[in-house]
């Protein structure tokens, strides 16, 4: 069973920057895709961005230009670079592993990101 999990949440300013990361307890190989979800309140879980094995991203439009997604293959590490941040980014982060021939879904814990004055 793949176990993720995700640090570098916190309060920050808008205007500010943040970098979440998530360690997989196991190599990821190319069949998995991994992403960033937020849950703000009030709302459903979303995708913010994802990417490839081989380093395709994807990113919600909400975010497109301030949020970078990265994986480090070897560490086992997902990264997720804020910058620009709005009070609309304020919601819980969760990392997420994706199997694609098998639809297996994993989910970190959450990260709380608050953006406020």
């Amino acid at each position: 069973q793949v176990q993720l999990v995700e640090s570098g949440g916190g309060l920050v300013q808008p205007g500010g920057s943040l970098r979440l990361s998530c360690e997989a307890s196991e190599r990821l190989f190319s069949n998995y895709v991994m992403g960033w979800y937020r849950q703000a309140p009030g709302k459903q879980r979303d995708m913010a961005a994802s990417i490839t094995w081989a380093g395709a991203t994807n990113y919600a439009d909400s975010v497109k230009g301030r949020f970078t997604i990265s994986r480090d293959n070897v560490k086992n590490i997902l990264y997720l670079q804020m910058n620009s941040l709005k009070p609309e980014d304020t919601a819980v982060y969760y990392c997420n592993a994706h199997r694609l021939g098998r639809a297996n879904d994993y989910w970190g814990q959450g990260t709380q990101v608050t953006v406020s004055s």
